[in-house]
Parts: C-alpha cells; structure tokens; sequence
C-alpha cells in the first residue's frame, strides 16, 4: 500500500470533526484506496456503496427524508451498522446527487460517520439542490506529488528531512544526496503521480508497462470527454490533444487559433471551465503586475495549460524521450515536463496558479502569494539558469517591493543576492505557513457613554 498524505488528514479529520468530508479529484488518482484502507484500519464497521457500480444505491436516496433514511441505509447496506462505530463511504457520489443533498439529515443525526468521493464533481454537483454548508467539509486530493513518490520508490524519512534542512537553511545537500534526489526526480517525470502506474514501476520496473497504464488512463479520461460532450459543442477532446504540444511552444501559452482560426475564448470558455473542473487540467493564469491580490490583476482569456500529471504528459511525447530523461540527455529540451511538475506540486500544495508576463519586463514561469509575499519563480532545466532577465527586472521594480525570488535548476542550493537558487527537486518543500490567527474580541467599553453625550 503506497501511503499517501491524505492517510494523516483522514485520521486527524475523524478524530476533530463530527462533519461528512468529500473528497473530490480527477480520476485514477487513488481517492477509493486511500479512503477503503482508513475505512477498515480507523472504524470497527465500514459500509462502501459505490453508485457507479451499484445505480440501484440510488433508490436509498431518491424521495428520502428523516423519517426513512436510515432505515433504508441499514436496509441496503450488506454488513452491520453499529451506532458509534460506522464509516459510511459513498463512492461516486456525482453518480447520486440527492446522497450529497442528504448528507445533513445524517450527520444532525450522528449515528455513523460519513465519507464521499467522486470525480467530475466540479461539473457533476452544479445542479444539487442545496450543498449542505456546516456539514460537509470539501477536501481535493491531486496524483503523488514527488514527496510521496519519493518515500513510496525507498527514500528514507531521514534522507528528506536532511534535503528539508538544507531548503530551509539555503545551504548545499550533500552531493551524493542531490545526485540521488536528482535521479529520483528524472524517474518521477517519466512514472508520474498516479498510483496505478507507481505500482506498477515498484513491482516490474518496466517502463512499457508503465507507458501502457499511462495510455489507459489517458483514454479514460477522452471516454469521460465523449460521455459529457456527446454532441460535440466544446472543444474538449482538441484542447485536451494540444495541451502537449502547446506547452512546447517556447511561451507556453494556450493559444485558441489551434483550434480554430476564428475562434474566440467567451464562446469556448466552458471547455476550458470543464477540463479545469474535472481535475484533468491546471490552467496558470497571466498577472497583469506581481502584486497582491494577485486575483485582482488575472487575465481571464491568457493562459497556460498543464496536466495534472507530469507522466501523463511525458507519455504523450515522441517515443523513446522516456530514456532521455532518465539518461538526463541534455539534447533535449525538458522545460514543459519541469514546468508541469512545478504546475503539479504548487497547486497540490495549496497554491493559485499565476505567471507574469510583460513586453517591457519580460516573463516569470509562475507568481504565488506565500506567506503573505508574492514569490516569483522561475523554473530552469538547462545550465545557463543565472540568465534570467525577467527576474532582474521584476526584482529591480521599487513598485513591486519583492524581497526574495527562487530559481528551480538542476543545481546544489545557492544563494545570490534576492534569488534563492534551489534544485528541482525542493519544490515539494515550498508550501504556506500555517498562520495562527487566534481570537479577536471588540472592546464595546464607552460606546454607550460616547453616544449619550451626543444626544
């Protein structure tokens, strides 16, 4: 069993919270494993209803109210319901709208606990008629990000707390660590984050096999395309194609004039809403200025267009470019595939996803908001990655006040003035700090006497 992240969530959120959680995320990226394996380790009693295999669940949940809800669920489960002891999990769940609608019935009544998943779920539950607000907590989980991968291939706790140490002192890891870490990472970008092809290299280490998942789920993602667009009104198959070949353009940028010389973006905007939805996509927006909000300056329309896993999209190049990268042949250009992983570990991590782009100043891979700061980054897969005039501009811009920038390279730690240059691998380490924000109470005192007075 590879262990996920999510494993500690489960456990924290059952142990703080009486609320149901839905966890939500594309397809294949391991939501009912993870979910099935806490079920039977964490509660005496587990109950799985999966409406996608089972459509007749459905009929638990159509017309029910208070009065016969858990009756019927008591009726239709196969195992025994202990009142105290029960994880219900309702698999599929945009398959059943109406369970989602229930869900606040069930848990006002606190006979069992409750967890769903699904996938879609952003194009799926738009129709629910009421989302039920304080009772369900919403969690999106993503494929392996590299952390995971890299403890689930062998790499020791120990191994990553001293490259975690390295990050957050902005001193160099020890070399045979880094050319291991660099190593690893190489093979992440070929395997990629979803279990079934992680699996899969821990069992055979056979990259045609891992290739051949990877085409599967492919086209069981263009098999959700056709089932949702059967009469063809979005593009969504052929923004799907081009996502590769768009992101080795040399400015990355989705451009709808591939689709269609006539096209415009308000008529199409939907596909790219569903691709985004469904977890297939990350869409990285442009800014018109590095500066907070960066919500406030984002440009609908001037986009980047990533997968949600790097060797999904690896898997899609020429063949052969799957030995490339583990060999590190320098012949070719890796910048999509860093990139992707960067798009990938960001946005699973918590963050938005922004560049900069200006004629005057030039582009910046990706702009967040960390702790409260915008961190610009730029992700390097050559050697000449202390040549970013992009970077210098944005850095020199008294107006925009940016105290630190990283650079993401195949390189040790280094720093060089504001610009912290880190190997690629560290990306698993930039996430937000938890800030405690405590308790505020307004002092009232003197109010009354101050408003008599002015009578």
């Amino acid at each position: 069993m590879i262990q996920r992240k999510i494993d500690n969530y489960l456990a924290d959120f059952y142990a703080k919270h009486k609320n149901a959680l839905l966890v939500t995320g594309a397809r294949q990226i391991g939501k009912t494993s993870s979910i099935r394996e806490f079920g039977r380790t964490h509660f005496k009693h587990f109950v799985e209803i999966n409406f996608l295999e089972s459509p007749a669940a459905k009929s638990v949940f159509e017309s029910a109210d208070r009065s016969n809800i858990l009756l019927r669920l008591s009726a239709y489960a196969e195992t025994k319901l202990v009142k105290g002891e029960t994880l219900i999990f309702l698999d599929e769940i945009q398959e059943c709208p109406e369970a989602v609608t229930a869900i606040k019935f069930l848990v006002e009544d606190g006979s069992y606990r409750y967890i769903l998943s699904g996938s879609l779920l952003g194009v799926e539950l738009k129709d629910v008629r009421s989302l039920p607000v304080g009772f369900l907590t919403i969690k999106e989980m993503f494929p392996l990000d590299f952390e995971e991968f890299a403890r689930a291939v062998g790499v020791q706790v120990g191994v990553l707390d001293s490259v975690r140490a390295a990050f957050e002192n902005k001193v160099e890891v020890d070399s045979v660590i880094h050319e291991k870490m660099m190593e690893i990472f190489r093979l992440y970008m070929v395997v990629g984050g979803m279990p079934a092809a992680v699996a899969e290299y821990l069992e055979s280490n056979n990259i045609q096999n891992i290739l051949e998942i990877q085409q599967d789920i492919i086209e069981l993602y263009k098999k959700d395309i056709a089932k949702y667009d059967p009469e063809n009104k979005l593009y969504l198959n052929e923004i799907f194609d081009l996502i590769p070949p768009e992101l080795n353009n040399q400015n990355k940028r989705f451009i709808l004039k591939k689709l269609n010389e006539n096209i415009k973006f308000s008529r199409h905007e939907n596909s790219f809403i569903w691709l985004k939805e469904a977890g297939v996509a990350l869409p990285v927006y442009n800014v018109d200025e590095p500066k907070i909000p960066l919500l406030l300056s984002r440009s609908r329309n001037l986009f980047k267009l990533f997968l949600n896993d790097v060797g999904l999209l690896t898997c899609q190049y020429a063949n052969g470019i799957q030995l490339k990268i583990l060999n590190g042949e320098n012949a070719i250009n890796f910048g999509s595939v860093y990139e992707n992983v960067a798009a990938m570990e960001l946005k699973a991590h918590g963050f938005d996803l922004y560049y900069f782009n200006s004629k005057k100043q030039g582009e910046l891979d990706f702009v967040i908001e960390r702790n409260g700061r915008i961190l610009p980054i730029e992700i390097k897969s050559g050697k000449d990655y202390k040549r970013h005039n992009a970077l210098k501009n944005v850095l020199e811009t008294t107006n925009y006040a940016i105290q630190e920038a990283v650079v993401f390279c195949n390189d040790n730690v280094c720093v060089k003035g504001k610009v912290l240059y880190c190997p690629i691998y560290m990306l698993m380490f930039l996430k937000n700090e938890e800030i405690d924000l405590g308790t505020y109470k307004v002092d009232l005192r003197g109010l009354a006497k101050r408003a008599n007075r002015s009578k």
